[in-house]
């Protein structure tokens, strides 16, 4: 009789796993700094420089506008663009002919009454209005829409290193270029930013493929939390830096210096990153041999799969990684973009100020994605939660908290620290998505993890080209209170659905058509192992 049952089928995520004491033991004494955490520090230090990088223009972007000529244009001349003719501007430049107030000697005091300081008055060369700065913003989004996909599969099937590598560079080599481009014309400086998106836009689908040829299931949560988080270690050290060299060195500091210094991580990452265990001339042999086995008990007996493309867009688990990739992403970069602006124009912080405050959530948002990491993976090594609860726990707190604290931010009124406070926390929740739907990919479709990265980083990036010119055009002459709460109550709804769809649709498990068919050799033995079992 019990050899007409058939056997019942293992769920992956309900296989134990073994505590990283009884796993990691041996080969973590053969070297002092396991080689798998070499990677992920340099992969972390890495998206330091993609996202710094990124994130630099929207704190220099705040002095190199210039403030006062902006806003008598927008008087003066209603609806009409910066870049219309006009005996004061040319070509976007403010000329000699400066705009000033009618009272210089007497004090300015902001909407709660408090005098305004000489620096918050600080202005660039350049005017941009609304618009036009919601454009160069967003510009970098026009080009990293088009090589998600493409630099999936070149990593998949080349090199992730040298995919994510170039990428960096290029970010670094175009940063370098960018005050030049600015003084040529802001259809230049658009340009450049596209080239930098295109360059940007390889580097989250090569580093997946790199985080699913390094991290051992059971340290999944924890290593793709570390490396990621380098977005927002970026956006931590980046603003306040970049708020630091534009008061004491000027706006072209911020390119020079940050640029320069990210050539140094290229080198060491040519140096001491591989694409996989493999290959890397370093490793330990136990290390390399418990990465490989975890990966792949089998010992690699597997036909290499091409893409199902099909399923990969009828399978629910990946609309609900799209979904909440797409929604989060609005959030993400309305903090990550304008949260410079509305600290400028609402909360009135001047720009050392500014970036400083501006840095105050990312660095909680860091702490708290690393310790996110490493309490899931805990939890899930003593079987006290699944894969798909922590995906599904991750994804909710990263969505629901920080909507509820960008609309409460805007009922504060003058009490300006509280404000702080609730960008803060809401900021910091934010990097519960590491753990949540961001690794997900490689929970679904190892095997295809950069590519479905792609997919989704590609629908997820229509958000960064629309909140710029979204948030530019509600506040074109409008910066108010009132403009920023219709804002942050629309970004709430989009969050909130966002959870919704991934508590619903939402898997930790590994599906069907992401896993590779056995080679005919080992499917023949296994053959013949079950019919010796059913005689016995």
């Amino acid at each position: 009789m019990a050899g007409n049952e058939k056997p019942t089928p293992i769920r992956e995520e309900s296989i134990p796993l073994k505590p990283k004491a009884e796993q990691t033991e041996t080969e973590e004494k053969e070297n002092c700094i396991a080689t798998r955490w070499v990677v992920a520090v340099l992969g972390c230090v890495g998206f330091m420089v993609v996202y710094g990088l990124k994130v630099n223009f929207s704190v220099a972007i705040m002095a190199m506008v210039n403030h006062t000529a902006v806003a008598e244009l927008s008087k003066g001349h209603g609806d009409h663009h910066a870049d219309d003719p006009h005996e004061e501007v040319q070509d976007g430049h403010a000329l000699n002919t400066t705009i000033v107030s009618a009272n210089d000697s007497a004090p300015l005091t902001d909407a709660c009454g408090k005098v305004m300081k000489k620096e918050n008055l600080m202005d660039g060369p350049f005017v941009w209005d609304e618009n036009i700065q919601g454009l160069l913003l967003a510009s970098y989004f026009y080009g990293y829409i088009i090589t998600q996909v493409p630099g999936g599969w070149v990593a998949e099937n080349f090199s992730a290193k040298h995919v994510f590598g170039v990428g960096a560079l290029l970010n670094a080599l175009c940063t370098l270029l960018t005050p030049v481009a600015a003084n040529a014309s802001y259809i230049a400086l658009i340009s450049l930013r596209i080239v930098m998106g295109i360059a940007g836009g390889v580097t989250l689908p090569g580093m997946h493929v790199l985080v699913a040829s390094w991290a051992p299931p059971q340290e999944r949560s924890k290593i793709a939390s570390t490396v990621y988080a380098g977005m927002t270690l970026g956006t931590l050290v980046c603003m306040p830096f970049s708020g630091i060299l534009a008061s004491e060195l000027g706006w072209e500091s911020i390119f020079y210096v940050q640029g320069g210094l990210s050539l140094l991580w290229y080198v060491l990452w040519l140096i001491f990153v591989y694409d996989s265990a493999g290959k890397h001339p370093w490793i330990s042999v136990k290390e390399k041999t418990y990465i490989e086995t975890s990966l792949d008990p089998t010992g690699g007996s597997h036909e290499k799969l091409s893409v199902p493309w099909k399923k990969v867009f009828t399978s629910m688990p990946m609309w609900a990684i799209i979904v909440s990739h797409t929604c989060s992403n609005w959030g993400w970069y309305m903090l990550l973009v304008k949260l410079p602006t509305y600290m400028r124009y609402i909360l009135k912080f001047d720009i050392k100020s500014n970036a400083g405050l501006s840095a105050v959530p990312f660095l909680c948002n860091w702490i708290f994605t690393i310790g996110m990491g490493q309490t899931l993976d805990l939890l899930r090594s003593r079987n006290v939660i699944t894969t798909t609860f922590a995906r599904k726990l991750s994804t909710a707190v990263a969505a629901l908290l920080p909507a509820l604290c960008l609309v409460l931010v805007t009922y504060v009124g003058c009490n300006t620290d509280l404000a702080v406070v609730l960008l803060t926390i809401g900021t910091m929740f934010y990097g519960a998505m590491y753990s949540g739907f961001l690794s997900n990919h490689i929970d679904i479709a190892p095997s295809f993890a950069g590519t479905l990265m792609g997919i989704s980083n590609t629908v997820a990036t229509i958000p960064g080209i629309v909140v710029p010119s979204f948030v530019g055009y509600m506040t074109h002459g409008n910066q108010t209170v009132e403009a920023w709460r219709v804002i942050f109550y629309i970004t709430m709804g989009i969050l909130m659905f966002s959870a919704g769809f991934f508590l619903i649709f939402g898997s930790g498990e590994q599906q069907e058509w992401s896993k590779a068919k056995k080679t005919e050799h080992v499917a023949a033995e296994e053959e013949n192992l079950n019919m010796q079992q059913k005689e016995v």
